[in-house]
């Protein structure tokens, strides 16, 4: 097989450097940078992007070694086809290290056509380290780092209005934009840096909250060899990303003008506020794999695919979705219904193999923020109890009594959560057993049990599961 390098695939000059991109993992390789690239292709973006290591200290040989090139390969199951196709991303340029070589890292911001700033540094990456408190010194956080690079391009251009910047994080964080912004400012404070930068970065830089959405296993190692055959090149950076995607981005209108998905068949919006779309992900996505992996697993299935390819889980969970989850809702249908068709497809990719073990950390505090809006919300607005999403909460208390029809069901919670259902299972029946747990106010943050019709629902379909078993005891 061929080394993967530009001399012998990339024709034409380099493009501009537009996006500098902070962070070099799956998720951003396979979404942000899959998409400049084929905004190149498509919308005339004309754009490369350099990659900036936010947290390694070792140089990052693998993505350099290959010039930044690496394929994106698609692989899921769409419109009731399964999709295989292959991508080779040529729009980066390589990572540089910030620990090995500042003075390098800092001249990046003094390129006149950098325009936006990506990043993805986990969940925990975007927090005020008080350590960090010189700006001359590689600073060890990421909203740290960004504060030297922008302080080092506003002394460069002296200010320049023009030279400011779009921040686009991808954290998977609420309010991620906003949340940076105030990091930034603090290190400013720390720092001591003059006003006018302040200003400047208040005025003349826009920080965007975003919510995005793509599951990338990353690098395929099952088949790596089989696919590097077929591509005839030897990539060891390759990514595997489902076909799905979406990118929201609350920000001005005219960023759709800067940033071209339009002409690229890409899911990207921006819009002014992402709260329905952060809420139709928690709902139907979220809410649909916390409603199912109890009632799945109660049922003996053990992975999401197998499971909503099961005639009678299958149903379940197309119930739930369009019967309760989505009439609870308030946003438009037509923004909903065919995002819940997605999210079948995505349950049904036969290259994830997701076991429902895994989505079952911490079920009780994602059952009250990802399922239990919709009941309470369906309840208020048709006055009954949705059957589905009861039958969900019933099979989720029968899952925390460890064991159901012969085998152990795996619990993965606090363990005072545990402690709790274990010693209620010892000694209530059904009826104390529901009135105990939905009474509990540090579960729900309320009394369930003042919910019309609940307890009684909940109870109904919990003797059901106990009756339906026939195994009685513990494995």
């Amino acid at each position: 097989m061929k080394p993967l390098v530009r001399k012998n695939i990339v024709n034409g000059e380099p493009r501009p450097i537009k996006i500098l991109q902070f962070g070099t993992g799956n998720f951003l390789r396979g979404f942000t940078d899959w998409m400049v690239d084929r905004m190149n292709e498509n919308s005339g973006f004309n754009a490369d992007i350099q990659m900036v290591q936010v947290h390694n200290r070792k140089p990052a040989r693998g993505i350099n070694e290959q010039e930044g090139l690496y394929h994106v390969l698609i692989r899921g199951y769409q419109n009731g086809k399964t999709v295989e196709t292959n991508r080779l991303i040529q729009c980066v340029r390589g990572a540089i290290n910030p620990y090995l070589d500042y003075s390098q890292y800092l001249d990046l911001g003094l390129n006149p056509d950098l325009q936006f700033i990506f990043s993805n540094t986990t969940e925990a990456g975007i927090y005020f380290e008080e350590n960090d408190k010189d700006w001359t010194i590689a600073p060890d956080s990421f909203p740290a780092k960004l504060t030297a690079l922008l302080y080092r391009r506003f002394e460069h251009f002296h200010g320049d209005s023009a030279k400011g910047l779009i921040i686009l994080p991808c954290e998977l964080i609420e309010d991620n934009g906003d949340k940076l912004k105030k990091i930034i400012l603090r290190y400013v404070e720390l720092w001591n840096l003059p006003g006018t930068f302040e200003d400047w970065l208040v005025k003349h830089n826009v920080f965007c909250n975003t919510l995005v959405d793509r599951i990338v296993p990353g690098y395929p190692m099952e088949s790596a060899k089989a696919i590097q055959e077929s591509l005839g090149y030897q990539d060891e950076q390759m990514v595997m990303a489902e076909p799905f995607h979406f990118w929201a981005i609350q920000g001005p209108e005219w960023l759709g003008d800067v940033f071209p998905t339009k002409n690229s068949n890409l899911d990207v919006r921006v819009v002014r506020d992402l709260a329905p779309f952060r809420t139709r992900k928690v709902r139907i996505l979220n809410g649909g794999h916390t409603a199912l992996v109890p009632f799945a697993y109660l049922k003996g299935q053990r992975f999401v695919r197998e499971a909503v390819e099961d005639t009678e889980t299958g149903e379940f969970l197309q119930k739930a979705i369009f019967e309760e989850i989505i009439p609870s809702m308030d946003l438009a249908r037509e923004e909903l219904i065919p995002f819940a068709n997605d999210v079948l497809d995505r349950f049904k990719n036969p290259f994830i193999k997701h076991q429902l073990k895994d989505i079952a950390l911490n079920s009780i505090s994602k059952f009250k923020v990802r399922v239990l809006p919709s009941i309470l919300e369906f309840i208020n607005k048709e006055g009954r109890v949705p059957n589905n999403l009861a039958k969900s909460f019933a099979a989720l208390i029968v899952f925390y009594r460890g064991y159901y029809n012969g085998f152990e069901t795996p619990i993965k919670d606090k363990q005072e959560i545990i402690d709790y259902f274990n010693g209620l299972w010892k000694i209530k029946e059904p009826e104390g057993l529901v009135a105990d747990v939905l009474s509990k106010i540090d579960f729900w943050e309320q009394d369930l049990n003042l919910v019309q019709g609940l307890s009684t629902a909940v109870i109904a379909e919990i003797k059901n599961l106990l009756a339906s078993e026939t195994i009685k005891r513990k494995p």
